[in-house]
């Protein structure tokens, strides 16, 4: 137990201390891009064993030939220390990283109901979240085309005219944000999303013309995002900003409404444990306020880790429901 706790106290990265990168932002000293014709600048791809296959041992497999939806995975902040503000997608030890905690905790509550697509980009440094003085849009910015170059060869390559599911986390969000404005902000490509899962970072509505937000629990067409803070905990506007927006669902009850609900149970890195922690969520000024007995959830005020973690079988649940409601129109 204290293992794992040293482990996502490592990865929070949002929140943690790291060296800047020594020199200011230039694109051409940053790593090559990834080439996405290659499998191995895709942390999860369908049809082959990886990170993202995760299930818990009470399921079966489901093969990825019955799932009939797709998921593009975008995953949050890994890179912490390099001399450059953007990663390196062929860096060996930060993929590791990646595959081990946010695509294996994360993208796999997908694989149930969805074929999960995972890609690698050149994320930009956590300084940048960190120091006002950091090149945060440019770094951003560049690694948001990453993102969108991936999320472009997937429509062209895998897609094949199937219905998709965003989900992203943290920096992922950030550039879900834009990536869903970039590509289904339009009534005919609207229609072809499920639903986009935007977690863990602030989301604002009103940037989206035709995209709304989900009101209800198997409603589709639609975007939902929370961030997770413990019960009571709420800081002062000039912070606010970053990972809380003007929207807030429950992922218990998939409600934008202020009633405390009870949860399936969360984990922190073993989704089979006999009892899993109890887990209790309600809305607060958008801040998402939990009640849990989770040991690094007691510790701290701010549970950005544990946005998957805590309502994971709350979230696989609610993916099947929101992909039956799809297929069903």
């Amino acid at each position: 137990m204290i293992k794992n706790i040293f482990v996502l106290l490592c990865l929070s990265a949002t929140f943690t201390y790291a060296e800047n990168p020594s020199t200011i932002f230039n694109a051409s000293d940053q790593p090559k891009a990834p080439d996405y014709s290659k499998e191995q600048y895709w942390s999860a791809l369908p049809f082959r064993k990886d990170a993202a296959d995760m299930i818990p041992k009470s399921e079966k497999w489901i093969n990825d030939s019955l799932k009939d939806v797709d998921v593009f995975y975008i995953y949050p902040t890994i890179y912490r220390k390099g001399e450059t503000w953007n990663a390196d997608a062929d860096d060996k030890k930060l993929n590791k990283q990646i595959d081990k905690y946010p695509v294996k905790y994360q993208a796999s509550v997908f694989n149930a109901s969805a074929r999960v697509y995972a890609p690698r980009y050149r994320q930009a440094h956590v300084a940048v979240f960190k120091d006002s003085l950091s090149p945060k849009k440019a770094a951003l910015d560049f690694a948001y085309e990453d993102v969108k170059h991936a999320f472009d060869f997937y429509m062209k390559h895998y897609n094949n005219g199937r219905p998709v599911i965003i989900a992203s986390h943290s920096q992922g969000s950030t550039h879900a944000r834009q990536l869903i404005k970039d590509f289904f902000d339009t009534p005919e490509m609207k229609s072809k999303l499920v639903c986009a899962y935007i977690v863990g970072y602030a989301v604002y509505p009103e940037e989206y013309k035709v995209l709304t937000p989900c009101k209800e629990t198997n409603e589709t067409n639609c975007f939902v995002t929370w961030s997770s803070f413990k019960d009571g905990f709420e800081y002062a506007d000039t912070e606010k900003d970053i990972l809380v927006g003007k929207l807030c669902v429950n992922p218990i009850s998939w409600k934008m409404d202020t009633i405390s609900v009870k949860g399936k149970g969360g984990f922190l890195l073993n989704q089979n444990r006999k009892r899993l922690y109890s887990v209790e969520a309600q809305i607060h000024h958008n801040f998402l306020w939990v009640k849990t007995k989770m040991p690094v959830a007691r510790k701290s005020n701010i549970l950005h880790l544990l946005d998957y973690n805590l309502y994971w079988f709350d979230i696989r649940k609610n993916v099947a429901d929101r992909i039956a409601a799809y297929l069903k129109k």
